[in-house]
């Protein structure tokens, strides 16, 4: 079964690694380094037929080394992920993905958090002629578009932050709310075409900042947005590291009772995670997931959390 992933952090995992190298350590390989929990090996072996990637800045970066940093990310991309495998596909507009070849992987660049465009909407556009398709305005904490899920004031999206949405909007790219703060997640909600969420849980099964509120979770399912499930233990069961698989398919469980069941997806956040759901440590162990859903769903249900209803929401 073909799977759509639409978070992980090979990218900033793969540039730490990059810089470490100038001490003599050793670069990560992304076709089958071990390090990579999203290398093109287990791509291939868990049946990821796209694979979005993020562009994610440590919080501590200076703010004068952020834009060098997102453009090392992206040069990385092209050169260690694209460039050195032929069976991987940048995919730069959304049609592409339809034009996939059998035995090609989609490579999907994204944005999470605003911090290297600044408050400079020319970076921005150099981004979206870049290929990136997927923008998240924060991280936790809060910038010139916004606050982040985990900054105490809770404030909503700055002017600037309502231009990058009318940004996307215009381009055609998908606004990401899962880091947001929940005022900023509604306002958002007024102005973007093409909301989701990248890697979100059930906040009224794990109470967690960066879960969504049966309310958030309905305005989605109401925009016809979708939701793609973490796989972060402690998203998944309040106060814990530890989570199973069926843990996981309580939220998937629990978003369809409020009508998402032609709305959910995936968003794993490998490799920017040290904890792991039991039997699903990276993107080789999808086939285990996809098993466990076959028991609870139909298999055009199941078909539709892997693939099929990400390919129903594309941008227009």
């Amino acid at each position: 079964m073909k799977i759509m992933d639409m978070h992980c952090d090979a990218l900033f995992k793969m540039q730490v690694a990059k810089r470490d190298s100038l001490y003599h350590k050793p670069l990560l390989d992304f076709i089958d380094g071990e390090e990579l929990d999203t290398n093109f090996r287990r791509l291939q072996a868990g049946g990821v037929k796209v694979q979005f990637f993020a562009i994610f800045l440590h919080p501590e970066l200076p703010s004068d080394e952020k834009w060098q940093h997102a453009l090392e990310q992206i040069d990385l991309f092209h050169s260690e992920i694209i460039g050195k495998n032929p069976q991987m596909r940048h995919i730069k507009r959304w049609q592409d993905i339809n034009e996939l070849k059998e035995d090609e992987i989609g490579a999907v660049l994204t944005l999470e958090g605003a911090e290297p465009i600044g408050n400079d909407p020319a970076k921005l556009r150099h981004l979206f002629r870049l290929g990136v398709l997927s923008v998240g305005l924060t991280w936790n904490t809060a910038n010139l578009c916004a606050d982040g899920a985990g900054e105490p004031r809770g404030a909503g999206l700055t002017l600037f932050g309502k231009d990058v949405v009318r940004a996307n909007n215009e381009n055609r790219i998908f606004t990401d709310v899962s880091h947001l703060s929940e005022k900023a997640f509604w306002d958002v909600m007024e102005l973007a075409d093409f909301p989701v969420a990248s890697h979100s849980n059930a906040r009224a099964l794990c109470d967690h900042a960066r879960n969504l509120t049966d309310g958030q979770a309905s305005a989605m399912f109401g925009k016809k947005a979708m939701i793609n499930v973490v796989f972060y233990p402690p998203f998944i069961n309040a106060n814990s590291d530890r989570a199973t698989i069926s843990d996981l398919i309580r939220h998937i469980d629990h978003f369809c009772s409020l009508g998402g069941v032609e709305h959910i997806g995936f968003g794993s956040d490998f490799d920017g995670i040290k904890l792991f759901i039991e039997d699903l440590k990276n993107a080789g162990d999808y086939p285990k997931l996809i098993n466990e859903l076959q028991k609870h769903y139909s298999e055009t249900e199941v078909e539709g959390f892997a693939c099929r209803n990400f390919l129903a929401h594309l941008p227009e």
